[in-house]
């Protein structure tokens, strides 16, 4: 999942995406997703955002965006990358 200014996008070739794993054991710079938090898409199981795993990726090489979060669930990623950096 990403989600960034659409302006960023149309005039980088580069993303940055955020982890996103199944395994919800808890961990200190993690959120819980649902598909609830999703705006578009499904989620097949239960995850979490790894916000102190941020990686930029060339968009050439995404295949397939498979969702998008929801204002709230980006909210608490913003505040927790905040958290990270403060």
């Amino acid at each position: 999942m990403y989600y960034q200014k659409n302006d960023y996008n149309s005039k980088k070739k580069d993303i940055i995406v955020a982890a996103i794993i199944s395994n919800v054991t808890s961990r200190e710079y993690s959120l819980l997703i649902t598909t609830n938090d999703l705006e578009i898409g499904n989620l097949k199981v239960d995850s979490c955002i790894r916000v102190n795993k941020i990686y930029t990726l060339s968009q050439d090489i995404v295949i397939k965006k498979f969702g998008e979060g929801n204002d709230d669930i980006m909210h608490k990623v913003k505040n927790k990358i905040n958290e990270l950096v403060e």
